[in-house]
């Protein structure tokens, strides 16, 4: 009996250690451009070519992304359960400077923001 309730505890540790791990995003303010992610890497741009070309390319499946005032890219995600796409979300803000305030994860040299605020704002 004391063998059982030993897995029974370590069953509960290790899903305790899993949740705690799950929930490791830090929280972020980010500024910078809402860009196709394909230009931003294959054209190398540090700003969109123009919002019209951000809103043909999202509506054509391209996923939006936030390019950086630091030219650092995050990839929106959702946090929902099944996750959803997030080009909805940002196609009012395509092509404009904004300020992000999300949860950031780092993954593998890879970055994502589980973002809560985005508004408009000026380029410095």
């Amino acid at each position: 009996m004391p063998l059982r309730y030993s897995f029974v505890v370590f069953a509960v540790i290790l899903a305790l250690c899993f949740l705690a791990l799950a929930e490791t995003g830090q929280p972020q303010q980010v500024t910078g451009f809402v860009i196709d992610s394909a230009c931003a890497f294959t054209k190398g741009l540090d700003k969109p070519i123009s919002r019209d070309c951000a809103i043909k390319c999202a509506k054509a499946g391209s996923p939006l992304i936030i390019l950086s005032d630091d030219r650092t890219v995050y990839w929106p995600i959702s946090d929902a359960e099944p996750a959803v796409g997030q080009n909805a979300r940002l196609l009012p803000f395509a092509g404009q400077h904004v300020k992000v305030d999300g949860r950031v994860y780092d993954r593998g040299g890879s970055k994502a923001i589980v973002i809560q605020k985005i508004h408009e704002v000026a380029k410095k």
